[in-house]
């Protein structure tokens, strides 16, 4: 916010010490860094983005070019070495790609809402455009066009961070109303797991595909590593009716067979175990049900609380407290590090390898 970007280096007392800092015109909202080239790509405020290319020994950084990829503050960044596009997202409602050669703007395309995050799969040139109204959408970007594939309905908060991973072809969305939901793109079936395990909107996501374990963190400070190296069950849709699917009491739409019955009309609610339209009196209980991502106890109705066994109980997760409001997290997956930023202007350091493995079969070093 203060508008400077820095590059923070490991002294020989352990301690980090910033080696140098870059003073921008307008606040960062975004960046994208590419370690192979070096190269550093920062959103602003004020919709540009900066270029900058860091020396070898991490002392030095060159401006390169500055991009006028938006109108209004940049939310999402990556950068693409192959075809030289940088590709950004931002509160302009769109999505642009330029080329890093000629700094020229190469394609824009729109949306109904703020996009706010963005993960792009290199090989075949799709893009996840995650947005405000709690929609992604899937894109095929061409050299000076693009063209919608779909679009994924199931938050019911805007879209705070996605994950692709391009092997297992998953898709992981993190949203403001605390949830994660993984879609099974490379299924093609329209599956979709549903994660409840935050009290705060979701931050940041990170799926690592090795040991097959998702790590998010919300802004409340907590960080979760979900185990999904197990057949998890997809959350029921919920249905609808005019009366309680259990005892068949009238809600208090059902105007005719209130009439009809002379009873008052009740509170709708669902099960989240099997979805079916329910009243207080049949749904009294509460239950954690980690199989199909309810962490926490959440409502289903008196049978199928009869149904869950204790085992079906058992955490599929691990819960730890970053003991600051998380804004941002990054991930060096080949080492189990983990970078948190907090809005208390902390950047904290994290060995993740206690919780999420280590073994040369994981590809992680031991520390």
């Amino acid at each position: 916010q203060h508008r400077t970007i820095r590059v923070w280096l490991k002294r020989d007392s352990g301690q980090y010490w910033p080696s140098i800092y870059h003073t921008m015109s307008s606040p960062c909202s975004a960046m994208a860094y590419h370690h192979d080239s070096r190269r550093i790509f920062v959103g602003q405020d004020n919709g540009a983005i900066m270029e900058f290319h860091i020396s070898e020994d991490f002392n030095k950084m060159n401006f390169v070019k500055t991009y006028p990829a938006h109108q209004n503050r940049v939310s999402a960044i990556t950068f693409c070495l192959t075809s030289e596009w940088v590709i950004s997202t931002g509160h302009d409602k769109c999505i642009s790609w330029m080329c890093t050669r000629s700094g020229s703007m190469l394609g824009r395309h729109y949306f109904t809402s703020w996009a706010s995050c963005l993960q792009y799969d290199y090989e075949t040139r799709h893009v996840f455009v995650g947005d405000y109204s709690g929609q992604i959408t899937l894109l095929k970007l061409e050299q000076n066009t693009c063209s919608v594939i779909t679009t994924l309905k199931g938050h019911e908060g805007s879209i705070t961070s996605l994950w692709w991973d391009p092997v297992q072809r998953l898709l992981f969305s993190g949203a403001s109303d605390h949830s994660i939901i993984m879609w099974d793109i490379g299924g093609r079936k329209g599956r979709t797991l549903l994660l409840q395990g935050h009290h705060d909107k979701v931050q940041a996501i990170c799926y690592i595909q090795l040991t097959r374990q998702l790590v998010s963190c919300s802004a409340d400070g907590g960080i979760a590593v979900w185990n999904m190296d197990i057949s998890r069950e997809e959350a029921p849709q919920w249905l609808e009716s005019d009366s309680c699917q259990k005892c068949e009491q009238p809600f208090f739409w059902n105007i005719k067979q209130m009439w009809d019955t002379k009873t008052l009309g009740l509170r709708q609610h669902h099960c989240r175990k099997c979805g079916q339209a329910v009243c207080g009196k049949c749904s009294t209980k509460r239950s954690s049900y980690p199989i199909m991502g309810f962490e926490f106890q959440v409502r289903v109705c008196d049978s199928c609380f009869e149904s869950i066994k204790d085992e079906d109980r058992t955490s599929l997760a691990t819960f730890h407290e970053g003991k600051h409001n998380i804004s941002h997290m990054s991930m060096d997956i080949s080492r189990g590090l983990m970078v948190t930023c907090g809005s208390d202007r902390i950047v904290k350091i994290w060995d993740m390898t206690p919780v999420v493995g280590c073994s040369l079969a994981t590809g992680f070093s031991s520390r």
